[in-house]
């Protein structure tokens, strides 16, 4: 018989089962080892030259009785104030094909997104078409675009174009080549498709919902694209002109190929230190200068574009 204590005392707990350890993780460290050749290519390839460069530029002696690291940082300013013009010339004309680029760039990529319809494919291979030959052999094919007797030179002197860009300096006489004019065009045929890609990436993710909600608010195309279309677009076009203006502040083969010795860019020093007088301390230095140049206009460039999301 159970009595009245035994009846309220409460029921025996369960034996509890012996804690587990929870269950190791596989793959943890998998994402850094994906990572891995990457860091080790950026560090052989990237971080090292630079890290030998920058001691380079610090090294006084001569290469037949060797360089020493000495810390002479003066340099930099004997190579800036030396060459200053050919850094200001080389940010004019990777500027102004920039401009051009875009100019020309965003209404094909415009096209190409919202309008090109079946076309659509044949398009990008003819804008992607430059990248099958060798950027040397199209940077000399415009030797004979622009030839003296060529038919765009006859048909820029006709219209007395060459006389206004003469006037403003561009181009010298009644001939394109050898001028300003002649290295800009380089410039902006060889890095147009630069240009074109981040914009036809940008524009094609725009919904085009947004373009017929605007037209249901009675807004004309040029509003619509004014307000909506160019704003979206613009982290195609920070892209674009980055991609543009780096290489082009940089390069030698436009100058060197068009240009002449009044159109030196900074990119023709720094292969004419390297290659031909050998001045290895002001060669680094100049590279050096160049690259934080660019990094700062490029910072704040980003910054006042208003965009960070970069396609």
């Amino acid at each position: 018989m159970t009595t009245l204590a035994e009846a309220e005392a409460p029921p025996p707990l369960a034996p509890t089962a012996p804690e587990k350890k929870p269950p190791r993780k596989r793959g943890r460290f998998t994402p850094y080892w994906l990572l891995l050749p990457g860091l080790l290519w950026l560090i052989v390839f990237f971080a090292l030259p630079m890290i030998y460069q920058a001691s380079t530029s610090v090294q006084t002696g001569s290469l037949e009785e060797g360089y020493k690291v000495t810390w002479h940082f003066a340099t930099y300013w004997d190579a800036f104030s030396e060459y200053w013009p050919q850094f200001l010339r080389s940010v004019f004309y990777a500027a102004g094909a920039t401009v051009l680029c875009l100019l020309l760039g965003y209404p094909l990529a415009y096209l190409i997104a919202f309008r090109a319809g079946r076309w659509r494919n044949l398009i990008m291979i003819l804008v992607i078409a430059p990248f099958f030959t060798s950027f040397l052999i199209r940077t000399l094919a415009w030797k004979t675009i622009l030839a003296d007797n060529g038919p765009v030179v006859h048909l820029l002197n006709s219209l007395h174009v060459l006389d206004l860009t003469g006037w403003l300096g561009w181009t010298a006489g009644d001939r394109v080549l050898a001028t300003p004019l002649a290295v800009v065009c380089g410039l902006t045929y060889n890095f147009l498709p630069f240009m074109i890609l981040p914009l036809y990436t940008s524009l094609e993710r725009i919904d085009g919902r947004l373009h017929e909600a605007a037209g249901d608010l009675y807004a004309k195309p040029w509003t619509t694209f004014r307000k909506v279309t160019f704003p979206l677009s613009m982290p195609g076009v920070v892209s674009g002109t980055l991609l543009t203006f780096i290489p082009a502040a940089g390069d030698y083969v436009n100058s060197e190929l068009l240009g002449s010795t009044d159109t030196r860019m900074i990119g023709n020093v720094i292969q004419t230190q390297f290659l031909r007088i050998l001045d290895y301390p002001t060669a680094a230095a100049l590279s050096f200068i160049l690259m934080a140049a660019i990094l700062a206009m490029v910072t704040i460039y980003i910054r006042r574009s208003g965009t960070e999301d970069l396609v």
